[in-house]
């Protein structure tokens, strides 16, 4: 019989694990040098926290099911609505705004797997709840773009638009919301061709040749603030859309404040979802192709979908897969370094237990250690330390336990020093300190 991996799946081995580790504990302290803290949920909902946010039409991209009382769940498909969920449950009435947190954790989709897309899925993400402001936007932003540079990856773009420009002409031309979700949809895929045959061809998404031109215009502008008179030039007409945009000039403004140079206004960015409210924006990485965005977000008010009292979010989500993908991509590799610190090497059965007994001193004065623990031969000893790559290994010879000392061995020189048995963490350490 044999067993594979579900379709869509992964599985991590011990060099690809310590790349992840490595990049999630650089995003942490990225997260946490701007005051945000890490929560956790669970990973499996209620079915209809995401069928209100999304529709019943989302249903045949989940893993959902049934358990023993019948009721209705779903493994997440992102975490966001988890988020405001918890909001409602644990903080609402008890936290003080804004609240900062932040979350990693893994999602599911069920959707046919392709490069760059699997069907289980590691998000990195943020959330800054009642916090309403352009500074707040222009923050999150920042966070999201030192978090992607933290790791090396010096090419993204961050693309960012105001939704309110867009809905404000919707309002104006009175376009039912149905309508303007078909449309918002269509947006969102960056199919420029497409929009325009929705828009002009035999049977346009609306029937308004003025707005049409208008909306064709304005996801054509893409650029630096300079942009910005073109925009105006083209909605000046429109009330509706003023406030919208007075909120993206203050932002651009702010982004300065905040040191984030490597922006594009994209008036073509829509997020595709009705709780996106305001700024929305998307990172792209352009090396990765057809899988370019690493990530997504924006101002949304998603806690009011679900009955709670309407409170202005900002937030998003980084693709932590396609984060490794562009590491791989644009970063050159690292020496791979040993996942030991030193391996302990008793050379014959007389001194194995003295052995044991000091690399457990080691393992609990936090220094990674592993010993020999199938009585191998001096040379195979050597061999062994060599395939792991290890750069220091502790000779246990019964001659020098007699005199109460050890041999450490540099792997890498070839220098070796004797050492006395009481001082070895010392010795370890101060070697650690001078690297």
């Amino acid at each position: 019989m044999e067993f594979t991996k579900p379709r869509g799946t992964r599985d991590f081995l011990f060099d690809e694990m310590q790349e992840r580790k490595e990049a999630q504990s650089i995003l942490r302290n990225i997260f946490e040098n701007y005051g945000y803290r890490e929560v956790k949920t669970p990973l499996f909902e209620e079915l209809k926290l995401f069928t209100t946010k999304s529709g019943e039409e989302i249903v045949d991209q989940l893993y959902n099911f049934k358990d023993k009382s019948n009721r209705e769940l779903t493994l997440r498909p992102e975490i966001t609505a988890p988020i405001a969920r918890l909001y409602l449950n644990e903080l609402e009435k008890t936290a003080i705004k804004p609240i900062k947190l932040y979350y990693y954790g893994s999602c599911f989709r069920y959707e046919r797997p392709q490069k760059g897309r699997f069907r289980q899925f590691w998000q990195f993400g943020c959330e800054l709840i009642g916090a309403n402001s352009p500074q707040g936007e222009a923050e999150v932003i920042a966070l999201c773009n030192d978090a992607v540079n933290s790791l090396g990856i010096t090419t993204a773009d961050v693309n960012i638009n105001h939704l309110g420009i867009i809905r404000g002409l919707f309002k104006h031309f009175n376009i039912t919301e149905e309508t303007q979700r078909e449309l918002m949809v269509v947006i969102d895929k960056g199919d420029k061709d497409l929009l325009k045959e929705s828009l002009s061809g035999d049977n346009p998404v609306i029937d308004n040749d003025e707005l049409n031109q208008i909306l064709l215009q304005l996801i054509d502008l893409v650029g630096d603030k300079s942009i910005l008179n073109k925009v105006e030039n083209l909605i000046k007409d429109y009330a509706e859309t003023q406030e919208s945009f007075n909120q993206l000039k203050e932002l651009v403004n702010l982004l300065e404040s905040f040191k984030v140079e490597n922006y594009t206004l994209n008036l073509g960015v829509a997020r595709g979802l009705d709780y996106y409210t305001g700024i929305v924006f998307e990172i792209y990485v352009p090396e990765l192709g057809a899988q370019k965005q690493i990530c997504g977000g924006g101002s949304y008010s998603l806690i009011k979908v679900f009955g709670g009292k309407e409170v202005e979010s900002t937030g998003f989500a980084l693709g932590f897969d396609r984060l490794m993908n562009a590491l791989d991509e644009l970063c050159e590799k690292k020496e791979k370094k040993s996942h030991l610190d030193i391996y302990v090497a008793p050379i014959s059965d007389k001194v194995s237990a003295k052995a044991y007994e000091i690399t457990q001193n080691l393992r609990r004065n936090n220094i990674k250690a592993d010993v020999d623990l199938n009585a191998r031969k001096f040379k195979k000893l050597i061999n062994y330390a060599n395939k792991i790559n290890v750069d220091k290994i502790a000779i246990i010879g019964e001659n020098d336990l007699n005199d109460g000392k050890i041999t450490i061995k540099d792997m890498k020189s070839g220098n070796q020093e004797l050492i006395d048995v009481d001082n070895v963490v010392y010795y370890l350490r101060g070697i650690e300190d001078e690297n």
